[in-house]
């Protein structure tokens, strides 16, 4: 799936962006800093600090590396692209919990912009996959670890 979209907002695309430039910029030259000051220290074969930072300084690279790689294949959605008559990405559903009889709100995001927290709900996950297409009154169901929960959509907005 190398070559597939990765949808975002305007507001994603360009936190994106700023992390990236964040990344290559101050954040290089702070890990640049780091493993100077632990070469400082002597011998490299008995340096925890310096074997840290090479372990830091790879990671860092394999997030700039992967923020590289989303970018390439961005494309910016927007909420007023999609009507409020069936689940889209990016509606904002409200669903009752069958079993708890508790209302919840979700937003239908890419898995890039998804934060549970936040009630930003992957397409991709299991719940996001059974509510797309779906329209008020339907009721969709989704596995978890605990067993089967059943969901009725409430509302469908922007």
């Amino acid at each position: 799936m190398a070559g597939d979209a990765v949808y975002v907002t305007r507001e994603r695309l360009e936190a994106m962006q700023a992390e990236l430039a964040e990344l290559k910029g101050p954040g290089r030259k702070y890990i640049a800093q780091q493993i100077a000051d632990a070469r400082s220290h002597g011998d490299l074969s008995e340096n925890a600090d310096y074997d840290a930072a090479k372990h830091a300084q790879e990671l860092h690279e394999i997030r700039i590396a992967k923020l590289e790689k989303a970018l390439a294949r961005v494309q910016v959605i927007d909420p007023s692209d999609f009507p409020n008559d069936k689940v889209y990405i990016l509606s904002k559903v409200r669903l009752l919990n069958k079993k708890t009889n508790k209302e919840i709100e979700y937003t239908l995001v890419s898995p890039e912009e998804a934060d549970f927290e936040q009630n930003k709900l992957a397409v991709t996950s299991p719940l996001g996959k059974a509510l797309l297409g779906t329209v008020v009154g339907d009721h969709v169901e989704t596995k978890v670890p605990a067993g089967v929960i059943q969901y009725e959509v409430l509302a469908i907005g922007k």
